[in-house]
């Protein structure tokens, strides 16, 4: 699943994506090419467990994140750059909150290109489903339904995901690309001097965010990125210095990965520990396969604890002694958190 990070441009969204992957992208600025890379999702419970169970190596979960060309005002470039955003799982926008900045207008431009763009969507759509469903197509009658739906939210200049879908409807909106049914979370982007996002342009994306069905975080780019030059025992440094136990891109990453549906299971040995993202409500053989193809098909059962219980106590033995370790079958919901070993036979 890809997250991308979208916003007018000039508001720092490659700064930010430089930052997130860690600059292991060569970036090209000012390209209408999208700019693909993985970020690594900084997990305090990830390092934790490597306190109770000694491991060789540690790997974090991953997200792909996708920086997409800024949104010109209108111009020949603009269906181009909403072709890339349509086919993205969930949305970053970036809104520029210092120096000469206008968050309420920027936020409302990007608004006003993704309703107007999806309001064309959909006026077609709705077209061409009813003529199908005038013949009893129940699959286009249900369709009609939801795009109607969807468009009365567009004519009230709200994007579609303040809608209630339910997993058919989703699935409807997501094979039309609607922009605006997808998760969105709003980066208020900061100078160096306002970290915590006390101006009235960051505090403004804060609210919009909340009254507009998005989550919000503020991040300065620049300083973020800088951060992601430096080695481990620099950055430490540089962050006690500053008061931070840790740079923003680990909650901003750790957002994304929530936009996205996902939540993390671990797996833990002498070899490796590590973390792995997965659909949230995923089942257990789902999970498996996440790991190799192998496992999911030979799934014999998966024996796991929550992470919390070795945080508590302490070690594997002593959980299985509290009986807190569980043995769970194909039918078995993951839960975020889990530590487990999957038993298999191929």
């Amino acid at each position: 699943m890809e997250c991308g990070i979208i916003g007018l441009q000039g508001v720092g969204k490659t700064t930010l994506f430089t930052a997130l992957t860690a600059h292991s992208v060569s970036v090209q600025v000012g390209s209408m090419k999208p700019n693909v890379g993985i970020a690594p999702i900084p997990d305090p419970r990830l390092a934790k467990i490597t306190e109770f169970i000694v491991t060789q190596k540690v790997i974090p979960a991953t997200l792909q994140v996708v920086d997409l060309p800024g949104v010109p005002s209108g111009g020949s470039n603009l269906n181009a750059v909403l072709a890339h955003i349509r086919n993205v799982d969930a949305l970053c926008q970036v809104v520029k909150c210092f120096d000469d900045c206008d968050a309420a207008s920027d936020i409302a431009s990007m608004d006003s290109e993704l309703i107007v763009a999806d309001m064309v969507v959909v006026e077609g759509a709705i077209d061409k489903a009813s003529r199908t469903a005038k013949h009893g197509d129940k699959e286009a009658q249900k369709r009609v339904d939801v795009l109607t739906r969807v468009n009365a939210l567009l004519e009230e200049e709200k994007p579609s995901r303040e809608g209630t879908w339910d997993e058919s409807d989703r699935a409807i909106l997501k094979s039309y690309g609607i922009m605006t049914s997808k998760p969105m979370l709003y980066v208020a982007n900061v100078s160096e001097d306002d970290v915590n996002g006390e101006t009235e342009h960051a505090k403004f994306v804060e609210k919009y965010a909340k009254e507009n069905g998005g989550e919000s975080i503020t991040v300065c780019a620049t300083l973020e990125s800088e951060i992601a030059e430096l080695e481990k025992d620099d950055q430490k440094e540089m962050l006690q210095s500053m008061g931070l136990s840790e740079p923003a891109v680990g909650p901003l990453a750790r957002a994304l990965n929530t936009l996205l549906g996902l939540s993390t299971f671990y797996t833990a040995g002498e070899k490796e520990v590590r973390a792995w993202p997965i659909p949230k409500g995923a089942p257990a053989p789902q999970a498996a396969g996440v790991i190799h193809s192998d496992i999911e098909r030979g799934f014999i059962r998966a024996e796991c604890y929550s992470v919390d219980d070795l945080f508590t106590l302490s070690s594997e033995k002593a959980i299985k002694e509290a009986g807190k370790l569980r043995s769970e079958g194909k039918n078995y919901t993951m839960q975020d958190g889990d530590v487990v070993n999957f038993l298999f036979n191929v």
